[in-house]
């Protein structure tokens, strides 16, 4: 997810104290989080203090290194509205039945995020698909869209590995931040192939509008109206869609997909609630991982051990190897 600097301009330094003070704030909102920011990267002094990120960056670069490495396959496909989505395909190192599709988080890229995920997935046999989210990397679009659109990006890259490797194929839905809302929407929709086997979501919000109005109340003492209201109306004119269409509580009514959630202890910009609360109201089979000192996105960084052995679990029990499959047969 982005920073709270994003939303800093929402007040330029006075109180919203009237009509004309809310519109300009809520227009300063929308084009500064909404629109392609290509320019903008994420501050991850506001995920972790800058000392932990500096010990985080020697687990990232060497995965990041060697996925660059590999013999990575760019693919294209065109979403629901015509705009051209595009992912890479990593190959587990033998034949498989299980691939694992990586979801990002906002202003990244699916390299980037996915890349120390991508090497554990890699060994542990599954083919990897990493795609860049709509208005990210290297796929097209204006608007970013928060997991709402992204939602419908999510199953079309489902269709895609369905129609390229047949139903056999079990897939395993992976995000972070705006990539764990995603995958959640994306596992709420009735029709879900039953390919999908499972779903594990890191640090999730549960609608954009409950993160920027968290962030809002947080560093500006300000409730959600009328910023967020007016912010609403110009994203739904604009990019075509409401902060408020979908939300991750729906979806984890909805899913029956098996899923586990994980977040930080200490996640000051998506707060651990929402992950708690995501939980809670899942309706398929759940766990639920918090990790102790982990701030946004860091959870996997902060304690790798533990992350990879939540998530070691949860696919041996939901989506087991090939011999796991003849073991319990």
């Amino acid at each position: 997810m982005g920073t709270a600097a994003l939303l800093g301009a929402i007040v330029g330094g006075t109180v919203l104290a009237g009509t004309a003070a809310a519109f300009g704030g809520a227009t300063t909102l929308f084009r500064r989080v909404i629109p392609r920011q290509d320019s903008i990267k994420v501050d991850i002094s506001e995920m972790a203090d800058m000392q932990k990120w500096e010990e985080y960056k020697k687990i990232i670069h060497p995965k990041k290194e060697w996925l660059m490495q590999q013999n990575l396959e760019p693919i294209t496909i065109t979403a629901r509205d015509g705009i051209h989505l595009h992912a890479y395909y990593l190959p587990a190192e033998k034949p498989s039945d299980r691939i694992v599709i990586g979801c990002h988080g906002y202003t990244s890229c699916g390299l980037s995020d996915f890349a120390a995920h991508s090497y554990f997935f890699h060994q542990q046999g599954f083919d990897c698909l990493i795609p860049d989210h709509r208005a990210h990397g290297e796929s097209e679009g204006k608007y970013i869209g928060f997991g709402i659109l992204d939602r419908f990006d999510c199953r079309a890259w489902i269709d895609y590995v369905t129609e390229r490797f047949g139903e056999d194929k079990r897939i395993l839905l992976h995000g972070t931040s705006m990539g764990g809302t995603t995958v959640l929407m994306a596992a709420g929709a009735p029709d879900l192939p039953e390919s999908v086997k499972g779903v594990i979501a890191d640090c999730a919000f549960t609608s954009p509008y409950d993160v920027f109005s968290h962030i809002l109340k947080r560093d500006y003492h300000l409730p959600p109206f009328p910023v967020m209201n007016i912010n609403d109306a110009m994203c739904r004119k604009k990019a075509g869609y409401g902060f408020q269409d979908y939300s991750t509580l729906t979806a984890v009514r909805d899913t029956r997909c098996p899923t586990l959630f994980i977040h930080g202890k200490e996640d000051n910009f998506v707060p651990t609630w929402m992950s708690q609360k995501n939980y809670e109201l899942c309706s398929a089979p759940k766990e639920l991982l918090l990790v102790e000192h982990a701030g946004h996105g860091a959870s996997y960084y902060e304690n790798q051990p533990q992350y990879e052995e939540a998530e070691s679990r949860f696919i041996e029990k939901w989506i087991p190897s090939d011999s796991g499959k003849k073991e319990t047969t």
